[in-house]
């Protein structure tokens, strides 16, 4: 059986390499990285890098590599190809699954401010302050790019491209990171007001309990919906056995189940 992974996020290398360590016999895997980061963290298996051209080329591709099973691992926010990636299964016929950590959820003292996207995060700010810790990648940057009067700490794996805030300094750093260090850097920055998005996952949760300590306002841009009909996880090990029964339902020779 030949499984395609929709990579880049921290689950969809642990699944690879679950898959690696324990392997089912008669796996073949690979995993897809869009890639949009200069060094990305290749996990074992085989790997692919690049786009595929829309939900066609996806299921072309899918098609051609004899794909039985495809499991999307992308960030939370990755919706176009969440789209893309139901299309194309939905085309070639192939079993979908969904892994999707879970969001992130508040508690007492915190101080979240929720908004639908980033341009409404960008029309919150002026009122909740000056100093801004813009945690929400290097893409997106336009929807800040019109707050002349902020100034951003804009972090990100790989330095970001225009338009985007005229004042501006940027962190290029990759998670996990610390809480000593997510303290530091606020206390470090002066910072007022941190805009992240519900990416979920611990690698990067530091920065919520630091801003509730510091009793900081966070604006949270909520993650979309994913496509309907698609069956979803929240972690590996439930991937890993949909997988497996994925796998054994192929050599006993009938299709995959579809969740």
């Amino acid at each position: 059986m030949h499984l395609l992974i929709l990579g880049g996020t921290t689950e969809a290398r642990q699944l690879a390499e679950s898959l690696a360590a324990e392997p089912l016999p008669g796996l073949r895997v690979t995993t897809s990285l869009a890639g949009r980061v200069a060094a990305p963290r290749t996990p074992p298996g085989g790997v692919r890098i690049g786009g595929f051209g829309g939900a066609e080329g996806l299921a072309d591709w899918l098609r051609a590599h004899a794909v039985d099973a495809l499991v999307d691992a992308t960030h939370p926010f990755a919706g176009r190809i969440s789209e893309n990636a139901a299309l194309a299964a939905a085309a070639a016929h192939v079993p979908l699954l969904a892994l999707r950590r879970p969001g992130w959820t508040p508690v007492a003292g915190d101080d979240w401010h929720p908004a639908a996207s980033l341009a409404a995060a960008a029309d919150l700010l002026p009122a909740l302050g000056r100093r801004v810790f813009l945690t929400t990648g290097r893409t997106g940057l336009a929807a800040f790019a019109g707050l002349d009067a902020l100034w951003f700490l804009v972090r990100s794996v790989d330095c970001p491209e225009p338009p985007h805030p005229p004042r501006m300094d940027v962190l290029l750093d990759r998670g996990p990171f610390t809480l000593a260090g997510e303290r530091e850097l606020l206390q470090r920055h002066r910072i007022d007001v941190v805009v992240t998005k519900d990416s979920g996952g611990a690698a990067t949760a530091p920065k919520l309990t630091a801003a509730r300590e510091a009793g900081l306002p966070v604006v949270v841009v909520r993650r979309p919906r994913g496509p309907a009909g698609v069956p979803a996880v929240t972690d590996v090990l439930q991937a890993r056995r949909w997988v497996r029964e994925a796998s054994a339902r192929r050599h006993d020779g009938r299709p995959p189940a579809e969740g």
